[in-house]
């Protein structure tokens, strides 16, 4: 059987699936879940008001909530609330780049083969459907 005898939409829930799971395993040594480092990423990579709506395309019905992962990273005290606002603290800081190190090498095994070209071009691509599905929504 060919890839192209599969729609896009199996590759895309199936490959889904599989970075779930391969992130959840790569991260179980540090007890925290793909969507564990999705907050401590976005805590570091973005100013912290808006996180529920930066997350909002990862988290889906039956997923650990944003309110609970807050709540573990908070109480590992690698993140700080004040009215709203969430920030890494310095230990939080520390702990997201020991985890960086491990995504780096899953992210690596995920695009391992392909050329930048490829990655930028399937981006690209996926991309624009979405944007002509929005279009007709």
């Amino acid at each position: 059987m060919e890839p192209t005898d599969r729609p896009i939409g199996y590759w895309l829930k199936h490959l889904d699936g599989l970075i779930e799971s391969t992130f959840d395993r790569a991260l179980a040594g540090y007890a925290l879940s793909r969507r564990h480092w999705q907050v401590m990423n976005a805590l570091r990579d973005a100013p912290p008001t808006g996180l529920r709506d930066a997350l909002r395309p990862f988290w889906g019905e039956g997923v650990i909530t944003l309110e609970e992962v807050v709540g573990d990273l908070a109480g590992r005290g690698w993140v700080t609330e004040d009215d709203g606002r969430y920030a890494l603290t310095e230990r939080g800081l520390a702990a997201h780049a020991a985890v960086a190190e491990r995504v780096g090498e899953t992210r690596r095994a995920v695009l391992d083969g392909l050329t930048e070209q490829d990655y930028v071009d399937t981006v690209r691509t996926l991309s624009r459907m979405a944007a002509n599905l929005e279009r007709v929504a």
